[in-house]
Formats: C-alpha cells, sequence, structure tokens
C-alpha cells in the first residue's frame, strides 16, 4: 500500500491470519457422551494458539503466566489484544470413539480391584473407558484479524508464526490433533464502513465491540447467543475462565457498521476483552 495510512479510529491496522485446517472441533463446553462444536474457534482458542507461538505457558505454582504488576511481558500485552473471528466449513461429520478415564472408581468398576488389569483374558490399559460422539468440522477455513495499540507486538506475533521457534507445542486449534495451515499472514488496514449483505461465513459478533458504540450494533445482529471463554487463571488445580458474551451470526448482515477487510469482501467485528478498561 503506497504512501503512509493516518490510523484513526475509522482505520485500523490488524494481523490477519488465514487458516486452513483439514479437521476441527471447537468443542462446545458441557457436552459429554455427544461432544459438539462450534463452527468457529471461540475466543480462547485463538488466544491459546497465540499464546503458543509466543511461548506464553503457565508456570507451576501460580495462576497466570506472569503475576507481576505493570509488566510489559507478552502474556499482558496479549491480554489487550482485540480479536475478529469468521470463517467456513464444507460439512461436517461425527466420529464414534472410545474416550478413557484414569480415576480410580472407573478402574474398579471396570477390573474390579486395583491391581488387575485382565478383561476377558486379555491386559488392557489402566481406567475405564466409555463410548463418545464427537462432531467434527471438515474442510475449515478460518480468518482471525488481531489488534493491538502496539504495533511491535503485533509485528511479534507476526515474526513468531513464521519462524514459530518459541512454540510450546506444534501448532493446533481445537484439539490437539487439529494441526493448522497458514495459508495467508500479513498486516492489512481495515476501514469502517456500513455493511449489508450475505456475506457467506459465520462470525462471532461480540457484545463489547471494540472501536462501535457498544450495545447498539450487537442487538441488530440476529445471531445464537453464547457466552464465550476468553482468560483464564488456574485456581485449585482447574481452569477458571472469564467469559464475554457473543452472538454466532450466519453471515446475514444488514445496515451495520463495522470494519471491512475488502480485499476479502468480509466485516470484522473486535472483540473488547478489557470491557471498559481504556488502553
Amino acid at each position: 500500500m503506497e504512501g503512509k495510512i493516518k490510523m484513526t479510529i475509522e482505520t485500523i491496522k490488524a494481523l490477519k491470519i488465514k487458516i486452513y485446517q483439514p479437521q476441527a472441533h471447537y468443542r462446545v463446553p458441557f457436552s459429554y457422551q455427544r461432544r459438539h462444536t462450534y463452527p468457529l474457534p471461540p475466543y480462547s482458542t485463538v488466544i491459546g494458539l497465540v499464546a503458543n507461538v509466543l511461548g506464553i505457558k503457565n508456570l507451576p505454582g501460580q495462576e497466570e503466566p506472569c503475576v507481576k504488576e505493570n509488566c510489559d511481558c507478552f502474556y499482558h500485552k496479549l491480554q489487550q489484544i482485540k480479536i475478529g473471528v469468521c470463517g467456513n466449513f464444507r460439512y461436517k461429520s461425527t466420529e464414534y470413539t472410545w474416550l478413557r478415564n484414569l480415576g480410580k472408581d472407573s478402574h474398579l468398576k471396570r477390573f474390579r480391584t486395583v491391581d488387575n488389569r485382565v478383561v476377558a483374558g486379555h491386559i488392557e490399559h489402566i481406567g475405564g473407558q466409555i463410548p463418545c460422539w464427537i462432531d467434527v468440522l471438515n474442510d475449515v477455513r478460518i480468518l482471525i484479524y488481531l489488534h493491538h495499540h502496539d504495533d511491535t507486538f503485533l509485528d511479534e506475533i507476526k515474526q513468531n508464526f513464521k519462524n514459530p521457534i518459541n512454540k510450546s507445542s506444534i501448532l493446533h486449534m481445537g484439539r490437539a490433533e487439529d494441526w493448522i495451515v497458514i495459508e495467508d499472514l500479513k498486516e492489512v488496514f481495515l476501514k469502517s464502513d456500513e455493511i449489508n449483505g450475505n456475506y457467506k461465513h459465520f462470525f462471532w459478533i461480540p457484545e463489547r465491540i471494540f472501536g462501535i458504540e457498544n450495545g447498539k450494533e450487537f442487538e441488530k445482529i440476529n445471531g445464537l447467543v453464547y457466552n464465550l471463554t476468553t482468560f483464564y487463571k488456574i485456581k485449585d488445580g482447574a481452569r477458571s475462565f472469564e467469559y464475554i458474551k457473543a452472538k454466532l451470526n450466519d453471515g446475514n448482515l444488514g445496515d451495520i457498521h463495522t470494519y471491512f477487510d475488502f480485499e476479502e469482501e468480509i466485516p470484522v467485528f473486535f472483540s473488547d476483552l478489557e470491557g471498559d478498561k481504556n488502553e
């Protein structure tokens, strides 16, 4: 893009990450024997991907990767990120599998005694198992947009996606086996515009839309309402998540003001995960 674009609330800079996944499962919480999937990764899954790339890890004995105040580390910068997510998939299938529970009670139910691992003359793994149906998306394409007031942090994310030497694990989104392929990775300038049409993607529409007057646009948009997970702390050995209300929209949008990617011809709705905090 020629020249230097003046950054205003009407035009902002973002990092666009275009992702392909052969298969993906973005689990809906509290679905067990039939494990349902969202059509898009929730914000916590996107945050986990970025944290993985940057090498941000939980530390033993700490609720968060960094507990310092007024710290300028990657983790604290990540908490200020604005995220837009949309995408689609070709079709959904259902897998039938067995899940193993390593709890003592499950083992006793299966083998009767703690020391036994033999059933019908065959040695099995410890624990118990239950049948489970898992909904899986196929030929998945996801567009992730990241905005941050610190351009150098966006560049750090970009460089780490290009050369993920700090990654904690194989780059995935969803289950550990849901590997990703980066189809495009670049900085873009998005302009605030009025949109109207069917954009043939699923969208997360957050209640707190960054750069847009809170509440009014959210109420105009149709969609199923979810409380989506965002950041979490470790409490009593388990993840305790924060949540943001968002609508799942099927792409039919009309008379809405939001940011727009003219290259993809797609609107972008940035979530304000900081709530009422000021940057």
